[in-house]
């Protein structure tokens, strides 16, 4: 009497066996299974690498802008950095108030001697305070009399990085 063959599912959802498989095959199809889902995490291991590395940088015409800024604020240069802001920054503070905190922090704090990349984030709002393309980039910044974090957030506006906020934060401005 020919019984039907019964199967049985292993560990593998596409390995369909014999009950009297040998484990040699058993052994054959697990070790395929493990390596497409090796193949699988290395994909996606390194695609994510990919796009950490593509979000982490700060795009070359921003870089630019802050490196121009930095030795315009060092300068004196406090017109120029005011009149080359975004919109958004000459509505919320005034150039003598922009003026004001500039000298504050060159007297307090000094110029700059080093900075190391903190954080940066590039974001594409729809609406609010900052419409478009913005990148929030701060700094652990040292100065000559002391440290504090940096902080500007940028605009861009006609493929051109602008200006919309700078802050420091730092004990020896309070």
């Amino acid at each position: 009497m020919n019984r039907p063959r019964e199967r049985t599912r292993t560990t593998s959802p596409q390995a369909w066996t014999h009950p009297r498989a040998s484990a040699c095959d058993v052994s054959v199809a697990l070790k395929r299974v493990a390596l497409c889902a090796s193949l699988a995490c290395l994909v996606a291991l390194h695609a994510s690498c990919a796009v950490e590395e593509k979000r982490s940088g700060i795009p070359a015409g921003a870089q630019s802008t802050i490196d121009s800024l930095t030795e315009d604020i060092a300068a004196g240069r406090d017109e120029k950095v005011y009149r080359d802001a975004a919109e958004e920054w000459r509505r919320e503070v005034t150039l003598e108030e922009h003026q004001k905190m500039l000298e504050r922090i060159r007297t307090r704090l000094g110029k700059i001697e080093s900075r190391r990349f903190h954080r940066g984030v590039e974001q594409q709002h729809a609406s609010g305070r900052l419409s478009g393309h913005t990148l929030d980039v701060t700094y652990e910044t040292t100065f000559e009399r002391g440290s504090g974090m940096e902080a500007f957030t940028l605009v861009e506006r006609d493929a051109r990085w602008q200006l919309a906020s700078y802050a420091i934060s730092s004990d020896l401005l309070q």
